[in-house]
């Protein structure tokens, strides 16, 4: 009986650290998408992926607990195996949320690129005309 108790208490303490990592993941997640600098940008960036591998550990403690036999033989309360499921869906929403964050520079060329590409494009388009005039 001791053993399921100190059990329960482990995963509150978990659930609780789960539930502040995921308020902290939102929080700096809006700072990455309010801020124009691109300073400010990498640095939360870099803060998100941090907080993202901490959500990771606790998940990879999740998965562990809810394979275990005493989550599975219900030594421990029932309403704990679906706060686990919960928690772990949770996390997993934000590792997707994360990984579009990781992808979306990669995908937008900055303003002087396009600028740049516009250029070329103006000067082959009057090159090809002065030799269809000429």
């Amino acid at each position: 009986m001791g053993a399921s108790r100190k059990l329960q208490g482990e995963i509150d303490r978990v659930l609780k650290k789960v539930q502040e990592g995921v308020d902290v993941f939102d929080s700096i997640w809006n700072k990455v998408y309010d801020t124009d600098n691109v300073n400010q940008k990498e640095k939360f960036e870099a803060d998100l992926k941090k907080e993202i591998k901490k959500l990771q550990r606790y998940r990879d403690q999740i998965k562990t607990w809810i394979q275990s036999s005493e989550i599975k033989d219900k030594k421990v309360s029932a309403s704990y195996e679906q706060s686990l499921v919960d928690a772990r869906k949770l996390i997993e929403k934000e590792m997707e949320r994360f990984k579009i964050c990781e992808k979306r520079p990669r995908q937008k060329p900055s303003p002087r690129k396009d600028w740049v590409s516009n250029l070329k494009l103006t000067q082959k388009r009057k090159q090809s005309q002065r030799q269809g005039i000429g």
